[in-house]
């Protein structure tokens, strides 16, 4: 189901994640889309389904909070959010921010995602 609002990016994304579905992840990004990970840059589908599948290997759930959405009248919006990684025997956590673009059919997806933005 694709993101119908901007914020609905964020749920798509911690459905997919807790679940360990790297399509359902890889599907919510544009074709061109950047994928910020250890201050390294996945640029495109391949790169980001590559990124997560390292990422994921450790089946951690993440919790994923929404703090802020803003909108442009251009079809693109910049979120916020705070979340916390849990695997086994360690945590982790930081804010995010990511850039969404409404696709022609009225869907969002992300350009840049950098899950954690430095302070």
């Amino acid at each position: 189901m694709p993101a119908q609002t901007p914020s609905e990016v964020h749920a798509l994304f911690l459905d997919a994640f807790n679940r360990g579905d790297i399509e359902g992840l890889v599907a919510l990004y544009e074709p061109g889309a950047v994928l910020v990970i250890s201050g390294q840059s996945a640029v495109g589908h391949e790169a980001i389904r590559d990124a997560y599948q390292r990422l994921l290997q450790d089946r951690g759930q993440m919790e994923l909070e929404t703090r802020s959405v803003v909108e442009s009248s251009e079809g693109l919006a910049v979120l916020h959010a705070s979340w916390t990684l849990h695997t086994s025997g360690s945590t982790a956590s930081g804010i995010s921010t990511e850039v969404v673009r409404r696709q022609p059919e009225g869907t969002w997806l992300f350009v840049i995602d950098e899950p954690r933005t430095p302070e």
